[in-house]
């Protein structure tokens, strides 16, 4: 409970050194441009207007940053008494204030706060705006002085401390273990309150002196942030590895860091590839002489670009350190990716984002598609798979015995994506399919599950339709039997078909050996094979359960000749992307004629105990009674 309470307490504080530099980021980029352009060092030097420099840094960024400070605090006035009370630790020191302003920003902020309420109801009429003008005065005032007899000598002497220890740090090549802290405190949204709070006050007395400075690159760097997205490109799984291109032009090109924050909470040891690759970064910036001469906000390659100095050592600096970061966290996060396995999802690591920062993620909604609520009175459910003959089939059949159990009277019924019925009100499909299915039928209610056995999703949806649905056992059991009007077809699984205490190196090969047992079989071509291992690469056929069921492609269904099954028991079990499958029921349907057994394997399936059993079946008569019972 004290570790709960702390991180909360963290994430608060965090979010709200955040709040009082955000919405000041504007006046951070014309300083930035101005710095950039017009600084001796700069594209075009003028004396002139490089006055603008100092006293933009010096007095407007940190009155910017006090005033919004104190107003997140208590409204106008705490904004004003903020100010007053950041102009004291601003004259006091000779170093941009941006860290004394958002101490005396808040604080300012609080004392008015304290003191409104003190004196709530005591004000006679007619004096309250004698009051409130001069109590913030004389308050503002006391702070200022206070601010600067104390609080920017104490600032400057840490800030005077950090820059020794900087230097020390450059000296001895130890810049770079600045990313073991700086990578995961973005992650908690303390970001800018590094970046800003320390990170540019220290960096801009630098880049006074020297021209430019190192440090602005240690938290603004894109590359960490786009190597982790670019594996996700590569060896990612379902929506995350859909949305990942799109979040990495954003992340890159926008820079929003904050849009690759979900994918490092999906898979927490990819903190590690961004620690690397931060390090690896800076390592590069301080071999090669890299450094900005201007804050550059947001974290944009373009940002970076705008305020890099110019001359070519310093671009090539720049872009080497960016190029270096991103390629070790590509290499890193890859390997992380390909080795572990996937527990979360993205949108709920994007809720729990969301959690972490406090309040709505700007980026949030770039993840998934959002759903409004289930449809009223819904008449017709669709799972959808790519081919239609194998996953769909068996979740509709669970979900359909799931609705004849709470008595409603709702068509579910499977289909190929390509077929989906544009009067489809609730479509179903596994999460790597739906972002097609999307687009198939937009306005449809679209549910996404990663395991068709005994997805959490199927209860859910059953509540949620109860509401709105009543109808008898009667009715639902004719309409039941008018979808399966097909006689039985027990005889498609034949004994000759299953395979007990099989062994395989790879998926591929369980695959194509499930294949041949089709081809020889009589029930499809020799090129059906090919199909199944293209369907299984654009969707895992794994269905959840320890269970595959590989199968063709739509295209692929003029090659089958006719419906048939193969079993296959792999008591140790054979990887199917990170997943252990025990058992392997190889599908060729056509016409329909398949459904019925497929639907009574899904049934069965659905209960692990029915699973161990036939895992450990002796003999193929002991496993297909197993089915066959259900």
């Amino acid at each position: 409970m004290a570790q709960s309470n702390i991180k909360v307490a963290v994430q608060k504080f965090g979010n709200f050194l955040s709040s009082m530099v955000m919405p000041n980021i504007g006046a951070f980029i014309a300083w930035g441009l101005i710095t950039a352009l017009f600084i001796p060092t700069g594209f075009f030097p003028n004396e002139s207007l490089a006055k603008l420099v100092d006293p933009m840094v010096k007095y407007l960024l940190p009155l910017l940053i006090g005033y919004t400070g104190g107003k997140l605090v208590h409204d106008q006035r705490g904004g004003v008494v903020g100010a007053i009370a950041t102009m004291g630790v601003i004259v006091g020191s000779d170093i941009p204030m941006f860290l004394g302003a958002m101490i005396m920003g808040p604080l300012g902020g609080y004392i008015i706060k304290k003191f409104d309420q003190f004196i709530e109801g005591k004000v006679k009429t007619g004096f309250e705006m004698l009051i409130n003008n001069f109590s913030a005065g004389i308050l503002g005032g006391i702070l200022a002085i206070l601010a600067f007899l104390g609080v920017s000598p104490a600032v400057d002497g840490f800030t005077g401390a950090l820059v020794v220890g900087v230097d020390w740090m450059v000296a001895h090549g130890l810049l770079p273990l600045t990313s073991i802290l700086i990578e995961p405190a973005k992650i908690l949204f303390l970001n800018n309150a590094i970046n800003h709070g320390i990170l540019s006050p220290i960096g801009a007395e630098q880049i006074r002196t020297n021209g430019q400075s190192i440090l602005l690159l240690l938290e603004t760097n894109p590359g960490p942030g786009l190597g982790i997205l670019l594996a996700y490109c590569f060896f990612g799984k379902g929506t995350a590895k859909q949305s990942a291109p799109g979040a990495a032009i954003i992340h890159f090109i926008g820079g929003i860091h904050e849009i690759y924050f979900p994918y490092v909470l999906m898979r927490p040891l990819l903190i590690i590839a961004a620690i690397l690759g931060g390090m690896s970064g800076v390592f590069t910036f301080v071999l090669l002489g890299g450094g900005l001469q201007a804050v550059a906000s947001p974290g944009s390659i373009l940002a970076i670009l705008a305020a890099t100095p110019g001359n070519a050592g310093s671009y090539v600096a720049n872009i080497s350190g960016v190029i270096v970061a991103a390629i070790v966290s590509f290499i890193v996060g890859s390997l992380i990716l390909k080795t572990g396995k996937q527990t979360e999802d993205l949108d709920e690591a994007a809720r729990k984002m969301q959690e972490m920062k406090g309040k709505k993620s700007s980026v949030a909604g770039s993840f998934t598609k959002q759903q409004g609520e289930v449809p009223a009175s819904v008449q017709k459910i669709v799972f959808a798979c790519d081919a239609g003959m194998g996953s769909s089939a068996m979740g509709a059949s669970l979900l359909r015995k799931k609705v004849k159990q709470a008595d409603l009277n709702i068509s579910v019924t499977n289909t190929a994506i390509s077929n989906i019925p544009s009067d489809a009100q609730i479509v179903i499909t596994q999460e790597e399919l739906t972002p097609r299915a999307q687009n198939k039928v937009p306005d449809a209610y679209h549910i996404s599950v990663d395991n068709f056995l005994s997805s959490p999703e199927y209860d859910k949806l059953i509540d949620q339709l109860k509401n709105d649905h009543t109808t008898s056992k009667a009715e639902e059991e004719k309409r039941v039997s008018a979808e399966n009007n097909t006689d039985s077809n027990d005889g498609l699984l034949k004994e000759e078909n299953v395979f007990l205490n099989q062994h395989f190196s790879s998926k591929e090969e369980a695959i194509r050996f499930a294949g041949s047992v089709l081809v020889k079989g009589g029930y499809v071509e020799e090129n059906y094979v090919e199909a199944m291992i293209e369907r299984d690469n654009m969707t895992s056929t794994y269905m959840g359960n320890d269970v595959a069921i590989p199968h063709g492609t739509e295209e692929a269904k003029k090659n089958v000749l006719r419906s048939g099954f193969t079993v296959i028991q792999v008591p140790e079990g054979v990887d199917f992307d990170g997943e252990k499958v025990r058992l392997i029921f190889g599908i060729a349907g056509k016409d329909g004629t398949h459904l019925e057994i497929l639907s009574g394997i899904a049934i069965t399936c659905s209960d692990m105990d029915n699973i161990e059993k036939m895992v450990h079946a002796k003999s193929a008569k002991e496993l297909m009674a197993i089915i066959q019972s259900n």
